[in-house]
């Protein structure tokens, strides 16, 4: 595994993620993505997602490909920040099979009222663990 990336998780692929050329499809890849922001937030940073005050907004997402995989098989996929600003944070995330980049990608959240939608400070257990991703790129 990577050092660029401080968290890494594993994601199995499922039969359903291959398309009809037999690999598996781009939406899968930004599914997958989501996924490992997604869990981080909640075991780490205590994200409430479905009764907090605080939500995050995907604002911008890219993925870049590199190589197919198929099912079976798994992605291991690396997790950093790149930036953490006020209340937004780029999520920059690579998979890879086989020691194999597959793809790269980030996500931009910003932390939003749940109510309102207007930005919000990101702060407490949230801030802590967005900051145990950070790699000093941003």
């Amino acid at each position: 595994m990577n050092a660029e990336y401080p968290h890494w998780q594993t994601v199995p692929l499922r039969w359903k993620d291959n398309d009809v050329y037999g690999h598996v499809n781009n939406v899968v890849h930004y599914s997958v993505m989501d996924t490992v922001i997604n869990t981080w937030l909640i075991e780490r940073g205590r994200l409430d997602i479905e009764t907090g005050e605080v939500i995050g907004l995907c604002v911008e997402s890219q993925c870049k490909y590199h190589a197919s995989v198929s099912f079976p098989g798994e992605l291991e996929v690396g997790l950093r920040v790149g930036h953490l600003g006020r209340s937004s944070v780029r999520y920059e995330v690579g998979m890879y099979s086989k020691e194999t980049v597959i793809a790269e990608g980030h996500f931009v959240h910003v932390f939003v009222d749940r109510e309102s939608r207007r930005p919000v400070p990101v702060e407490g257990l949230l801030r802590s663990a967005l900051e145990e991703l950070r790699t000093g790129l941003g």
